[in-house]
């Protein structure tokens, strides 16, 4: 039988690649859309993209049977959303950030705990071919122990053409959350340690004056439970033009004892230094999981966690770090444990 699936928020487009991935997979029905806001609604219907069901959540959360919510609400609301649907009894996939409070993700954590839920994310960055390729050879020992990682995941601002609650107080969430988290999924993925302390962080606002509210800035210092040092740096500072195509999207350097290596969404492999070695490499990348992180989510509701490769307490864990650096950088605190 069929996995039914429905849809709560429209307002960010990475959602909409849960749908395609819905609407393509074997055993995933789309029963059901809603989108609250009115002039969003007439955008995507215009545009053909998907068609809007309901205009109330809780009507369609009361006169629809389906077993997975896909959420792409505002940040601030996702966490309220997930914690009302999975009350109902719902599995539930979000965009990231899967809220914005710690208080939220607490009540999110030991709902699914209790009700025997999964919780799913858009966590893609592990299902690149480039990320792929670090972490067998990290996994494999190609490179020795880990002992430093720096990630840049800049990204373009685009102020005037990103949606414009999210420069509306109260509804972002923080710079380190929203961006900062796909770090601390691949790190632990790629390494196979946890973090155990949260340096330092910091967020300001830096190039958006007329939003003072909105901290553009977002960098990061943490330490691994093997005393690997990260370094982070995922502001909105990226130029607009190129700034998804640029060498520091979401470029990762990766030092071990017996060398190096460094790869970024745009490269076109993995850049290998050997620490013997003369000669830099360039390693073709391992081919891509598309679509990984949706398959794991659906695989681990039927009950088949051995074919997982991003599980719940995954999806769970990176929203703890991400959140406690976030809630670090605004309080100034430095060396939290973790």
């Amino acid at each position: 039988m069929a996995l039914k699936i429905a849809f709560m928020g429209l307002r960010h487009g990475h959602i909409f690649a849960v749908y395609n991935h819905a609407k393509e997979m074997d055993g995933v029905e789309v029963v059901a859309a809603c989108e609250e806001d009115a002039a969003t609604r007439e955008e995507i219907t215009k545009a053909g993209a998907i068609t809007v069901t309901h205009t109330s959540f809780d009507e369609m959360l009361a006169g629809v049977d389906f077993d997975i919510l896909a959420v792409g609400d505002y940040y601030g609301r996702r966490g309220s959303i997930i914690i009302q649907a999975l009350r109902h009894g719902k599995h539930v996939i979000s965009d990231k950030p899967i809220c914005t409070s710690l208080p939220e993700l607490r009540l999110i954590r030991n709902l699914a705990s209790e009700k025997g839920l999964s919780v799913g994310c858009q966590l893609d960055l592990r299902d690149g071919g480039n990320f792929i390729k670090v972490r067998e050879i990290v996994r494999s020992g190609g490179i020795g122990r880990v002992q430093a990682i720096t990630v840049f995941g800049q990204h373009p601002l685009n102020y005037g053409s990103r949606p414009a609650w999210y420069f509306e107080e109260g509804k972002h969430g923080g710079t380190i959350n929203d961006i900062g988290i796909h770090a601390f999924d691949i790190i632990p993925w790629i390494t196979g340690h946890d973090f155990a302390r949260i340096n330092a962080a910091r967020s300001w606002n830096a190039f958006i004056p007329q939003v003072p509210y909105f901290d553009d800035g977002g960098q990061f210092m943490l330490t691994m439970e093997n005393g690997c040092g990260i370094l982070g740096d995922v502001s909105y500072f990226a130029p607009g033009g190129m700034g998804y195509k640029m060498d520091q999207y979401w470029r990762l350097t990766v030092h071990g004892e017996k060398g190096m290596l460094e790869t970024s969404c745009s490269a076109q492999g993995v850049t290998l230094a050997s620490l013997d070695s003369q000669t830099i490499e360039v390693l073709e990348p391992a081919p891509a999981a598309t679509g990984g992180y949706f398959i794991s989510f659906l695989n681990e509701i039927k009950g088949e966690r051995e074919k997982c490769t991003l599980t719940t307490e995954d999806v769970l864990r990176s929203a703890e770090i991400a959140l406690t650096a976030q809630k670090a950088a605004y309080e100034g605190a430095a060396n939290v444990s973790i």
